[in-house]
This record gives C-alpha cells, sequence and structure tokens, in this order.
C-alpha cells in the first residue's frame, strides 16, 4: 500500500472540514490558519482564532487535531493557537467572506 504524500492541498483540504460551530464556515476559509510543518510524522499547526476568549478554543484545536491524524503518515500533531498577528477579516478567502456575508474587509 502507498502512503500519500503532504501536501499543501492534501493538508489544507482536510482542515477544511473543520468548522467554526458559531460561524459555520471552515477554518481555512475564515483565513485561521497561518502554517503548518511536518517533521518526522509530527504535523504542527500554527493557528489562531477570531477572538482571544474564544468559547471554541479547545473544541476546534481537538478537531484539528483529530482530523490531521487521519492523514497517511501523520503520528502526532501539535496544534499551536497564537495571537499575533491578530485575525481580522480580511484573512478570508473570497469564499469565507460570501458564506459569512462579510463585502469588504
Amino acid at each position: 500500500m502507498t502512503q500519500t504524500p503532504l501536501t499543501d492541498e492534501l493538508v489544507y483540504e482536510t482542515l477544511r472540514q473543520v468548522i467554526d460551530p458559531e460561524l459555520g464556515v471552515n477554518i481555512v476559509d475564515l483565513g485561521l490558519v497561518y502554517s503548518y510543518a511536518c517533521a518526522n510524522g509530527k504535523l504542527t499547526v500554527t493557528m489562531t482564532l477570531t477572538t482571544p476568549g474564544c468559547p471554541m478554543h479547545d473544541s476546534i484545536a481537538e478537531g484539528v487535531k483529530n482530523i490531521l491524524q487521519t492523514l497517511d503518515g501523520v503520528t502526532d500533531v501539535d496544534v499551536q493557537v497564537v495571537w499575533d498577528p491578530p485575525w481580522h477579516p480580511s484573512m478570508m478567502t473570497e469564499t469565507g467572506r460570501t458564506m459569512t456575508g462579510v463585502r469588504n474587509a
């Protein structure tokens, strides 16, 4: 059985399955995922949330961890939630802006 290589497309498409329950939009289109890195099977995701006091902090971080652990070759996932740079609606994709009704961010 061959292993599917980790690509940006695969990682980000997988992360699109994690939905912010308050906004109903995935974390990629909301612009919450800043970057990821993979070394020796450990995937580290650097991301933020819409507000520092987000009540869904643990739920979203756990969702990221759980979904990424399903990828071939990923043995561990570390989710780093950072507040700098702070999130702003301008970080959303066009899809995210359409889904939330944000016009000019």
